[in-house]
């Protein structure tokens, strides 16, 4: 293995979606966007919507990681994931509509709007079409 390389575990309750090296994984969390190279200090954070990109020995690869908790070690990280796709797992057409009706529900703004579940749909909806048209 490569001096620089890491060991990371992505788990969802369906499944274990991912285990491998990477040199580098990017995500977003409750406080902004991270980067993840081998010797980082270790940290737990909440993941927030958005996507997630591993850089693998001979490739990147992309998918949508919509919430759970990273713990994040020296030499590798666990990402716990409530969801997790790849792009070739994601129903565009359903994605849309989901994008629209969050941002119907953003721009109509009644009182009994609730801002934050309509802001996390769009940012669901967002990250899926993202990854699902590269």
């Amino acid at each position: 293995m490569a001096d620089n390389l890491f060991k990371i575990k992505i788990v969802s309750p369906e499944r274990i979606f991912f285990t491998g090296n990477a040199s580098l994984v990017e995500f977003n969390t409750s406080e902004g966007e991270i980067g993840i190279y081998k010797g980082h200090i270790p940290l737990t954070v909440i993941i927030a919507p958005g996507i997630l990109t591993l850089h693998l020995t001979d490739e990147k690869k992309v998918a949508a990681l919509h919430s759970g908790f990273a713990e994040i070690l020296p030499d590798s990280i666990t990402i716990l994931a409530e969801i997790v796709e790849w792009p070739e797992e994601i129903d565009l057409s359903r994605a849309e509509a989901a994008k629209e009706r969050a941002e119907e529900r953003l721009s109509a703004r009644t009182p009994e709007t609730d801002l934050a579940r309509a802001e996390t749909a769009l940012h669901r909806a967002s990250a899926r079409l993202h990854i699902s048209k590269k």
